[in-house]
């Protein structure tokens, strides 16, 4: 049980240090993570009372 529990861990690191890894290397070799930027204009009609 302990062996699984260690593996567990391992395994939670190692998938960490990927994940960041990947965030940080991954836009040279072409994943952009940016959101496309779109300028979205909504009338607004104002209620007087």
């Amino acid at each position: 049980m302990g062996r699984l529990f260690k593996l567990l861990i391992f395994l939670i690191v190692v998938g960490s240090i990927a994940l960041v890894a990947y965030a940080y290397i991954g836009p040279f070799f072409g994943a952009e993570f940016a959101p496309d930027q779109v300028e979205t204009r909504v009338p607004v009609t104002l209620g007087t009372d």
